[in-house]
């Protein structure tokens, strides 16, 4: 949904740095997995293509925190 960020903390030597990767447009999601040593943080569209991948190696990686988008229930909206 659009919004939704997750935020990564990657060891580098002798300092962190910190990347972020929101979910720009309606109808796009940021997906996390770990394969085989590799942390994957993708945008994805709705059907499950690919926009935009960042890895990491995940033994570099600190902390790794999603921010889910708020949600609004159509009971909260008042119209």
């Amino acid at each position: 949904m659009k919004g939704d960020r997750v935020e990564i903390v990657v060891d580098a030597g002798d300092t962190t740095r910190t990347y972020e990767m929101t979910a720009g447009r309606a109808g796009r999601r940021v997906e996390t997995a770990v394969r085989r040593g590799v942390v994957e943080v993708s945008e994805v569209t709705r059907n499950g293509t690919p926009v935009r991948t960042a890895r990491f190696m995940a033994n570099r990686v600190l902390a790794l925190v999603e921010h889910p988008a708020p949600r609004i229930d159509e009971s909260e909206r008042g119209e």
